[in-house]
């Protein structure tokens, strides 16, 4: 086990990790319903309460918060940890996009929908250079039933939405190549990640049957291993949080996968990279409630708008 520093506990669900100039950390609250702030001395203070379940988080060009919701998520202890469990949230109506002004506290939603297909249940989401981004759709679990989900691209004003690939099953994580030539996409119940070659920015190059979207299988887990969210480092390998191992598995862009960095928690589900030089991962354990620090031997890829 390395050496795993608790910057924060008592979180409710954490996710979606952003790293501030001032060496903060915001994160996404998903059972707490809000966008929260860990200070570097540990302290927690909500900056907005959204309401649904705020899932991935990233800071757009105008230096607005960009925020993937779910519509909500029903919890359950299992084993001890915190977890999600199947099931619709009393006060859903669907997934949506949302921006959030973080010096006056305004949120509007920019897209609850792509054409005339609601979303489902927005979980992560990456800038790229150009101001537009990328976020995936889970889908959503009912009792006995679910709907597919999808990867999307979106501009930061709310005027344009396209579908890049549907249906997949269970999208999580979303991070682009240090080129922004390829969008990665980690899928949980499959424990697969998938490549989508981009041609312009959303626009991808569709590859043949037998890939049932137009993706590039670059890699899957053997055993039951389930892939959560992700960041990209900057050689370009993909840092996938991994489910009930509870680790993150660091995967080479042909596909190898280079090491399993163990957690002492099986619901590790995001990471990113702060620190003057990017070599200190944040990570959150979401069954723990905590947010943890540790030494990286290879600095993360700056996120475009990263503060």
């Amino acid at each position: 086990m390395p050496d795993i520093r608790v910057v924060a506990s008592g979180l409710q669900f954490p996710e979606g990790p952003v790293v501030e100039a001032n060496g903060s950390i915001l994160i996404v609250e998903i059972q707490r319903e809000t966008v929260s702030r860990v200070r570097p001395d540990g302290t927690v203070e909500v900056v907005a309460r959204l309401g649904g379940g705020p899932n991935g988080l990233a800071v757009g060009p105008d230096r607005a918060l960009y925020v993937c919701n779910n519509g909500g998520f029903l919890f359950q202890t299992v084993a001890g940890y915190n977890r999600t469990r199947r099931g619709v949230h009393p006060h859903y109506t669907s997934g949506r996009i949302e921006r959030l002004d973080p010096a006056t506290g305004e949120v509007r939603t920019l897209y609850d929908r792509c054409g005339d297909h609601p979303l489902c249940g927005p979980n992560d989401i990456v800038f790229d250079r150009s101001g537009g981004f990328y976020f995936t759709d889970y889908g959503k679990h009912r009792e006995r039933d679910r709907d597919h989900g999808g990867l999307y691209y979106a501009l930061a004003d709310g005027s344009r939405i396209v579908e890049i690939a549907h249906p997949m099953e269970t999208p999580n994580g979303v991070g682009l190549s240090p080129d922004e030539s390829v969008v990665y996409v980690s899928e949980t119940e499959t424990g697969r990640l998938w490549a989508f070659d981009l041609e312009a920015p959303g626009q991808p190059k569709r590859h043949p049957f037998p890939s049932p979207h137009g993706g590039r299988l670059v890699c899957g887990l053997p055993g039951y291993q389930r892939f959560d969210s992700m960041a990209v480092d900057a050689l370009g390998n993909i840092c996938v949080a991994t489910l009930i191992t509870g680790c993150i598995t660091v995967i080479a862009p042909d596909g190898t996968v280079l090491r399993q960095v163990a957690l002492p928690d099986p619901i590790a589900t995001n990471i990113c990279f702060g620190g003057p030089d990017r070599k200190t991962a944040y990570i959150t354990l979401s069954g723990t409630g905590q947010l943890v620090a540790m030494d990286w031997p290879e600095p993360g890829h700056p996120l475009a708008f990263s503060r």
